[in-house]
């Protein structure tokens, strides 16, 4: 969506800053006003940059493969034979227009997920805090800033304070603290603290717009992408080395030079899996839509790949485990103070307007039981990961300052007079599986502990079974809390995670996921520690996480998960949204994940079989009967018929791998060459008899070749896309489909000698059935093979 550049409004001024700390923000805009801004400035999004139709349609015709089969083009046309370039040309217009599909499909397919990502700010509108789209924000706004979020566009602080990473838009390492006055940009991350600001640019107006863009949707090329690109290099230089021998060998034979150049461009062309970037696409992206169907939402389409390898995921407990339903089931007042106090000084240290859901929760509690003497807020510093805390400062009755501080109880029983009696009612509320805040007040040097705060947050009904679930699919889940031990301890009972608890501290260097099944007290660098552990030990590693503090880990992981209540920049470290909250989601991804890599698989275990088998068998046609067997436009008809219909596997009906998909290149190729050889025995007979017991001439050997090529690609597309017997599953309507297709197209040219010299049709019958015949019996090779190299 293209947007205009943004120029201040012409309307009412911005509101001006107030830089008295704590002091109450002004109203902000009126909703009438910011609807009229926002028709007059555009929304507060980057301009589309994608390239242009135009660009993208060049784009296809200029790229190596493009360019082998513009060069049969104009070698067609040396040579003098102007149907068959116009064929190649047509059939090159084909490929450009079918990428160019797939790709826009794709492309919008990702566009519709991450628009239901679009970042959320807290705005104040009509005198209220409101959460609103980011992209309806208009200059003179006044938005929160608050912990785990984004700065959704170019702002001047008004109050409060906040530590900003800018690092992604400047460059500077360190992040800096910012209070009422500074000026910060659209993409900075919020660290710590809570700020009131005033929005003074919006869209391609802001100062690193474009570049708080890029670092939103920045991704990577998957493991298996990566794994499959080396399988097609190795390809390549195989096939090199034959292409070499094949110029030797008819140089020997003194073939016209005329001759040699359609050979050797019949070679590369036959030596190239045309189709496998267009393939990879649109298997992620029907994995994405399936995904998004289930509540899962892909940040970029290569983690829909990544979720198959996952051996290991660490579970966040709040909102994945549990149902993410904070309330306050218990207050424990001590001497001196009542239920009723103890929360209305715990509301002033929590924030108003925000998205964390325990000063949510304390809030509400607070106006349950609201007292008429409660002091007068003055500052508030919101909680911060590092500390464990929130703090604030207000003014009692008597006009006296006084401290309010409410976080984990270890740290606040710290920064308070000791009172033996909290501490036995802390072990007694945590020993009941509740999260217990501590909460103190006084003069800032001389605090007391007023009272212990206990909320619930049951685990979800479903954890156990999900659990046990992905279990079964060999990965293993382990529990990652900031919670205290005796409380993540009770929720790891509950839903089946057993196993020892790690001990409290540092997470040691060299652990094993096998070791514990629980990390309580865990800070948000200590994930990122154990994310690393974990991979060191050589496994794919899943982390679920739901704060700013959490995107290291979450960049970390292969497979990064950000929960339904995450933050925006746990959103945009993580490769997949949960929209839901609980395990399901996770579930499904590993499930479709697998799916994808087993459609993958089958296509590639088909590149290398066809490669192979193409290749080598104009070798044996060179041999037996000195010329080349197929022509450089026989060779793109079987390209067209054969990689790109055989993109139906991307559809095909497929059983999720038992246990985490790794990719075995050595055994992967080992196996397609197995079948690639059985293939090519198959054609070699076919030829042989053409050759030898009918004693046909050139032209119709090359027309047998083709039909024997494609009969024989069909055949060893249903033994390699299941690992079991070929008869173990239905393909899918749309593989079955295709075949058929395939089958018509090369039959109907064979018989009615379109581009080619005519066959009889009890000839073609009768490659036709020897084809079949030939799929069972290599069919009993394949599954011991498979079995053998573990392809699974």
């Amino acid at each position: 969506m293209t947007v205009a550049t943004v120029v201040p409004a012409q309307g009412s001024p911005p509101a001006k800053p107030e830089n008295v700390a704590g002091a109450a923000p002004e109203a902000g805009l009126t909703s009438a006003e910011a609807r009229t801004r926002l028709e007059k400035s555009g929304p507060n999004a980057m301009p589309d940059t994608s390239m242009h139709s135009l660009r993208a349609a060049i784009d296809k015709f200029w790229a190596p493969i493009p360019w082998m089969l513009e060069a049969a083009i104009v070698l067609q046309l040396v040579l003098g034979k102007y149907l068959e370039s116009a064929i190649i040309a047509g059939l090159l217009a084909f490929n450009a227009a079918l990428g160019l599909f797939q790709e826009s499909r794709a492309q919008a397919t990702l566009a519709a997920l991450k628009s239901r990502l679009a970042l959320n700010a807290s705005v104040r509108r009509d005198g209220a805090w409101k959460t609103a789209p980011a992209a309806e924000l208009v200059i003179g706004d006044v938005v929160k800033l608050s912990l785990g979020g984004v700065v959704p566009a170019d702002v001047h602080l008004i109050s409060g304070e906040i530590l900003l990473d800018q690092s992604m838009l400047t460059g500077e390492s360190a992040p800096i603290e910012a209070g009422a006055g500074v000026q910060t940009y659209a993409g900075a991350l919020i660290r710590r603290g809570e700020a009131v600001a005033d929005v003074t640019a919006t869209g391609a107006g802001t100062k690193f717009g474009r570049t708080a863009e890029l670092v939103r949707t920045a991704h990577v090329v998957s493991s298996q992408q990566r794994a499959v690109l080396r399988v097609v290099r190795n390809l390549a230089m195989f096939n090199g080395v034959v292409i070499v021998g094949l110029v030797a060998y008819a140089l020997v034979l003194k073939l016209p030079f005329g001759e040699i150049i359609p050979l050797v461009l019949t070679a590369v062309l036959a030596s190239i899996p045309v189709a496998l970037p267009a393939t990879f696409t649109l298997a992620s992206a029907i994995g994405a839509r399936a995904l998004a169907k289930l509540g899962v939402l892909s940040t970029r389409l290569s983690a829909v790949d990544e979720a198959a390898s996952m051996a290991v995921l660490c579970a966040d407990k709040t909102g994945t485990l549990t149902q993410n339903a904070l309330t306050v089931t218990s207050v424990r007042p001590l001497t001196g103070f009542d239920e009723a106090h103890v929360l209305a000084l715990a509301a002033l240290a929590s924030s108003d307007g925000g998205e964390d859901p325990v000063d949510a929760a304390v809030r509400k509690a607070a106006a349950a039981k609201a007292v008429s003497d409660a002091p007068r807020l003055t500052k508030f510093i919101a909680f911060d990961p590092a500390t464990k805390m929130s703090e604030a400062t207000a003014i009692d009755g008597s006009g006296t300052s006084q401290r309010i501080v409410k976080g984990a109880f270890a740290v606040i029983l710290g920064l308070a007079s000791p009172a033996p009696a909290a501490a036995a009612a802390a072990n007694d509320l945590e020993g009941q599986g509740l999260r217990v805040l501590a909460v103190a007040a006084g003069p800032a040097s001389a605090m007391k502990l007023i009272g212990l705060i206990a909320l619930s947050d049951p685990p979800r009904k479903d954890s156990a079974a999900l659990i046990s679930e992905l279990h079964d699919l060999g990965v293993r889940a382990v529990m990652v809390t900031g919670d205290a031990p005796a409380t993540a301890a009770i929720v790891a009972k509950a839903v089946g995670l057993d196993g020892p608890l790690c001990p409290p501290g540092p997470i040691p260097e060299t652990v094993h996921a096998e070791q514990f099944a629980v990390y309580a007290g865990v800070l948000p660098e200590d994930k990122f520690k154990l994310v690393k552990a974990f991979q060191k030990g050589g496994q794919t590693v899943g982390m679920c996480g739901d704060g700013a503090n959490d995107a290291p880990a979450l960049r970390q992981a292969q497979m990064g998960i950000a929960v339904s209540t995450a933050t925006d920049v746990a959103k945009s470290a993580a490769g997949m949204v949960l929209t839901e909250p609980g395990l399901a989601g996770i579930v499904a991804a590993v499930k479709e994940g697998r799916k994808t890599f087993q459609r993958i698989l089958s296509y590639t275990l088909n590149s290398i079989t066809k490669k192979t088998v193409q290749v080598l068998f104009l070798g044996v046609g060179l041999i037996m009967t000195g010329q080349a067997v197929l022509t450089p436009l026989l060779m793109v008809l079987i390209m067209i018929t054969g990689d790109f219909l055989g993109m139906a596997l991307t559809t095909d009906n497929v059983r999720p791998s038992p246990s985490p998909n790794t990719w075995k290149i050595g055994n992967l190729t080992i196996a397609g060459v197995i079948m690639g050889l059985g293939e090519l025995a198959f054609c070699t007979a076919i030829l042989a008899f053409g050759a030898y017991r009918m004693g046909w001439k050139i032209d119709a050997l090359r027309t047998l070749a083709f039909v024997a090529i494609v009969f024989g690609n069909q055949a060893t597309t249903y033994t390699n896309r299941e690992r079991r017997h070929l008869w173990s599953s239905r393909p899918s309507t749309w593989l079955i489909t295709s075949s058929i297709a395939d089958l018509l197209i090369a039959s109907t040219l064979a018989v009615t000698g379109l581009a080619m010299a005519p066959l009889p049709v009890w000839t073609v019958a009768a490659v036709l059935a020897a084809a079949a015949a030939f799929a069972v019996i290599l069919d009993f090779v394949k599954v011991p093979a498979f079995r053998r190299l573990k392809i699974i």
